[in-house]
């Protein structure tokens, strides 16, 4: 695994790289001065410093007002029962799961795309977590250490980085578990965060990948250049949990731009599509089924599709529960092939 992502727990304050004095305030930190000394003592388990996506950051007790960016993000942190600490959220993928539902009941979401910079400090936040690192742009919530001179720590889902040395490659599951776990350091839930990624292994082990070799095209958007799940991303993670073969697996990256005509020559057995808000399903069907070149496809003739929502294709807390998905829908097609 080539992700430089790693947590360090550092006891003494005098090692601190980077105070977030928004995180330290806003909950009132545990622990008091200790007598003369003029000091304060860090609470149990704080300060939490990791390089993040190249960035050196030290979280110095646990976000009390959070902003989420992206679904991802949004419902990790309502699966470690944080919800109560998410003072906005934006640019989801869709609705959350039922599992979630109850939790993110009163999710205040602020944009359905990325919210400006000044819409994020009205909500006076002490932490901004997002799921790329393009959200931290000076046309977006604004730049890490800008946001940092203002007292806002930020952490960007290490699925997403970018940098050499830092961009998974491939992503795993491994990789997915160790960003929940980071995230329970950082907003001190620790122990629920464990809890979590125990249940996504077990989860995770129970899969019964497809037995047959069945080709599949990861399908996420775009009509002139289909945009598809390559070689290291978390497409590709899903697609191999599933037992599907990616038909655009030699290319190095997480997703690509393709042209139709290589579709057309791997001619995948399914197809599958991701649902989003913003680009739906349906939608990707209608380009597939009235495009001449693409109308010939196997999967098109037969409409062997696989539908995942697009909030549990990015590396988050549900991409177990895709590849599950992904193997009951094609046991689904092939039943329906068989008769």
């Amino acid at each position: 695994m080539n992700r430089r992502s790693i947590l360090l727990s550092v006891a003494g304050a005098a090692s601190v790289a980077l105070m977030l004095g928004g995180c330290a305030g806003a909950g009132g930190a545990a622990g008091g001065a200790t007598p003369g000394s003029g000091a304060t003592e860090a609470p149990a388990g704080y300060p939490v410093t990791l390089d993040n996506c190249g960035t050196a950051v030290t979280v110095a007790a646990a976000p009390q007002r959070v902003v989420t960016i992206k679904s991802s993000t949004t419902e990790l942190l309502l699966a470690l029962g944080l919800g109560d600490r998410i003072v906005g959220s934006a640019f989801l993928d869709g609705p959350l799961p039922a599992s979630l539902a109850a939790a993110g009941k009163g999710l205040n979401v602020v944009s359905d795309f990325v919210p400006g910079q000044e819409a994020v400090l009205d909500l006076t936040p002490d932490f901004v977590y997002g799921g790329w690192e393009s959200n931290f742009t000076a046309d977006g919530v604004g730049e890490r250490g800008q946001l940092e001179g203002l007292g806002i720590g930020s952490y960007v889902s290490p699925a997403a980085c970018k940098g050499a040395g830092y961009m998974p490659d491939p992503l795993t599951f491994d990789s997915v578990f160790a960003e929940i776990a980071e995230a329970g350091a950082i907003f001190g839930r620790a122990d629920a965060a464990d809890k979590l990624v125990k249940t996504q292994e077990k989860a995770l082990a129970a899969l019964a990948p497809a037995d047959a070799k069945t080709t599949a095209l990861w399908y996420s958007s775009g009509t002139d250049s289909p945009y598809v799940g390559a070689g290291i991303g978390s497409p590709a993670m899903i697609m191999k949990a599933a037992g599907l073969t990616n038909v655009f697996a030699d290319v190095h990256d997480t997703w690509t731009s393709v042209g139709w005509e290589s579709v057309i020559a791997a001619n995948p057995s399914v197809i599958v599509l991701v649902d989003a808000t913003w680009n739906t399903a349906a939608s990707k069907i209608a380009t597939l089924e009235s495009n001449p070149a693409t109308q010939g496809l196997d999967a098109v003739k037969n409409k062997r599709y696989i539908v995942l929502p697009f909030a549990a294709t990015e590396a988050g807390i549900r991409n177990v529960e895709a590849a599950g998905s992904a193997i009951d829908q094609l046991a689904a097609l092939d039943k329906q092939k068989s008769k």
